[in-house]
């Protein structure tokens, strides 16, 4: 058995070799932890499905695998601070893991649909919230790790909630939350609760730290942590992340030279707002966005409304220093980027165009 970190581990990969690949293998997604990864027996592990249900479950993995219907879904799931890096760098200091563009991965995650466990439990409320938690490791700033989504979109079919036991058609790893999970398609992955052993049908939001004092998009007033007090409790949680798209290729700060008709090829994703999608333009400028150029859209096998596009562009652009390349994405609602997305204290949700900046083009 591979060695696991003394620290809770926290990566992105190289985001060139990100977007070579439209399904996400399990060595190329980015992790976010608050805990040390717990080791669990499948055997033995069970979801305990309670709160305000007519009739609580206490399921096995063997259960989530045979007694429901498996739903396969490929859906990007995205950390809510990617891009964090942007937002400091070109907007002003912020609080969190310096992601850069890399905290996203798109796989195919199978599992019983959440709506299918809800029901055979019986839901008793008409409204509410529907919270998940892990109580298998001690967290940073908890003794456990819980996350909460709405009752209404729990129970949509068509939102394809599921409790994965798959990714990419074989078992989870212990770093993607083996031996169940939970995938939220759109929302972002503080949702998406590892190493799952309990489902609660309640009224309000869950109140674990992570749901009540992070992940949330604080107003601009809010400018330290003693200011950011009076705000936590009042804002949201994020639940749907925004409108994006990156460029991957070329990198800021490196020398590119142009194809043979005065062009440079650029490739990055795209992703949809929340349940917005699928991603339907990728726009791309050399010249500040005076004009702009749709990008061609690789389609891929597997796609949905959830999953990310992958895209690549001819831009024509004249050789020097300092140059620089943008990226606009709109998805089938019209969500578009902005130029800047609003600063917030913990750098969350950055949805600013894509840029590769400081280019060297011969």
């Amino acid at each position: 058995m591979p060695e696991l970190p003394d620290d809770p581990l926290n990566r992105e990969p190289d985001i060139q070799q990100l977007v070579q690949s439209f399904i996400t293998s399990k060595t190329d997604g980015y992790d976010r932890n608050h805990c040390l990864h717990p080791v669990l027996n499948a055997k033995t592990h069970k979801v305990t499905v309670d709160g305000a249900v007519d009739k609580p479950l206490e399921l096995s993995i063997d259960n989530l695998r045979d007694d429901f219907k498996q739903h396969p879904v490929v859906c990007a799931l995205q950390c809510a601070g990617n891009r964090r890096h942007t937002m400091r760098t070109k907007l002003k200091e912020v609080n969190g893991v310096d992601w850069f563009d890399g905290a996203v991965m798109n796989c195919k995650w199978t599992g019983p649909r959440l709506s299918d466990v809800l029901e055979r439990a019986g839901v008793s409320l008409s409204d509410g919230h529907v919270a998940f938690a892990c109580y298998q490791a001690d967290c940073q700033d908890d003794t456990w790790y819980g996350a909460s989504i709405p009752l209404q979109r729990a129970m949509r079919q068509d939102m394809e909630v599921i409790l994965a036991l798959e990714m990419n058609d074989e078992p989870l790893t212990v770093g993607r939350g083996y031996p169940v999970r939970v995938i939220t398609p759109g929302i972002a992955g503080a949702r998406a609760v590892k190493w799952l052993d309990r489902i609660t049908v309640q009224r309000e939001e869950c109140m674990n730290h992570y749901m009540v004092f992070d992940y949330k998009i604080l107003p601009p007033e809010a400018t330290d942590t003693e200011k950011a007090k009076k705000y936590w409790e009042k804002m949201p949680p994020v639940q749907d992340m925004p409108v994006n798209s990156v460029i991957g290729s070329p990198s800021s700060g490196s020398a590119v030279k142009r194809n043979a008709n005065g062009t440079v090829t650029a490739r990055g994703y795209a992703l949809p707002g929340g349940a917005d999608g699928p991603v339907v333009k990728v726009e791309v400028t050399a010249d500040g966005g005076e004009t702009w150029q749709e990008a061609d859209l690789i389609h891929s096998v597997g796609e949905s409304q959830w999953s990310w596009k992958l895209w690549v562009a001819k831009i024509a652009i004249e050789p020097g220093s300092n140059k620089a390349i943008y990226s606009k994405a709109t998805d089938a609602a019209g969500n578009t980027q902005p130029d800047k997305s609003r600063w917030n204290l913990r750098g969350v949700c950055y949805n600013g165009y894509g840029d590769a900046t400081d280019l060297t083009v011969t």
